[in-house]
């Protein structure tokens, strides 16, 4: 893709990268106001070569959201209702462990579990549910709670959120998630998330996760009311922490659903933007591995046309997805391996199954797609 950039006014933002030198923020806003969005995927291209080589990777995963009762009332969500609403719903812990249990029975390898922030499920509720999914396979991988909602269960346990996170980390937490990013600018967060947890306190529940030795993920949620300067500002942060700490294993940039939510953003954002997102984030982040085109919010083609724009990793099979659905997304409820497979492949990749830390757990070869012809069938 080198050939985006010979004439392109980016040329000196590829040598600098090409050179192994970190982007400036001014370099960062510059790409995003590019129009030129080949020469930025040749710059994102040439990053991802140069940390991660042709893999691509997808998870075996499940998605669980254990309740919607939440007591905060977040503009842009769609997903969280309050006990009084008649589509509202709360599992139990039993229930939880079978749908887990039908997983692994289709080889999943994690658990992604979120929730809102529930007015009255007691702290017992999450450890007792760490420890009942750990007795039920010692090898899932289990990753939970939003950074939110880790200070909303510290609250419930008048703990402090150190203890609270040692506690689950005993219980059998192996990594937190990312979402709740949103954006980190103090004007943007009160615009879309009236009484959320701050950046300040979202990247100190990270900070200190990673110093008790976990590991998770970190995410932006983009194309609503902020700007490219937001986006940059974002970034800055995470770039900052990441030097820090070295505890994220991957960023996953969330494309805004804007359906069924009291924010007055017409369209999500286009595949223009989606892609330049993707592959700004892979320049300007030069201390992560690993980013994810989220294909339930962008659509499997769209995920994997990104797999040339900076973004190593389809996410998972994930089963059941209720956030971005119920905020207008219209991809499917799931993936099957087959078709992620099928769909890295397509994009000149060498797919790979991964764990929760994008750690390899089989890299699909010519002589591993020999042995396992199905996995190439269509889907």
């Amino acid at each position: 893709m080198q050939f985006f950039v010979q004439r392109s006014s980016l040329r000196d933002l590829y040598e600098k990268v090409a050179a192994g030198e970190r982007i400036s923020e001014a370099d960062a806003l510059r790409l995003f106001e590019s129009k030129d969005l080949n020469a930025v995927g040749a710059i994102a291209d040439l990053a991802r070569q140069r940390r991660v080589g042709d893999r691509a990777s997808y998870i075996l995963n499940r998605y669980i959201n254990y309740s919607n009762y939440c007591i905060l009332s977040c503009q842009f969500c769609a997903f969280a209702r309050k006990k009084r609403d008649a589509d509202g719903f709360q599992l139990s812990i039993e229930q939880i462990v079978e749908k887990a249990r039908e997983a692994l029975n289709l080889g999943i390898t994690e658990l992604h579990i979120v929730g809102g922030l529930h007015p009255s499920l007691p702290f017992s509720y999450y450890t007792d549910l760490l420890k009942a999914l750990r007795a039920l396979d010692a090898r899932l991988q289990l990753k939970c709670f939003t950074a939110i909602e880790v200070l909303h269960l510290a609250w419930l346990a008048r703990k402090s959120m150190p203890e609270t996170l040692q506690e689950l980390k005993s219980a059998g937490l192996d990594s937190l998630t990312g979402g709740g990013a949103e954006i980190f600018r103090k004007e943007v967060r009160s615009a879309i998330a009236v009484g959320k947890e701050s950046a300040e306190e979202y990247l100190d529940v990270h900070r200190t996760w990673h110093r008790l030795g976990g590991r998770s993920t970190t995410t932006m949620l983009y194309g609503h009311v902020e700007s490219l300067a937001d986006r940059v500002d974002h970034l800055r942060q995470l770039r900052e922490l990441q030097d820090e700490t070295h505890g994220f294993v991957g960023f996953v940039p969330l494309a805004y659903q804007p359906d069924n939510n009291r924010l007055e953003v017409t369209h999500a954002p286009t595949g223009f933007d989606t892609l330049r997102t993707l592959a700004v984030s892979r320049i300007y982040l030069d201390n992560f591995d690993h980013f994810t085109a989220y294909w339930v919010g962008l659509g499997m083609k769209l995920a994997q046309v990104a797999l040339s724009y900076g973004a190593d990793d389809l996410h998972g099979t994930i089963v059941e997805e209720h956030i971005f659905h119920m905020a207008g997304a219209q991809s499917p409820q799931l993936q099957t391996e087959a078709a992620m497979i099928k769909a890295i492949r397509e994009a000149g990749r060498v797919p790979v199954q991964r764990n929760t830390f994008y750690e390899p757990i089989k890299v699909w070869d010519q002589e591993a797609t020999a042995d396992c012809p199905e996995a190439l069938a269509p889907a």
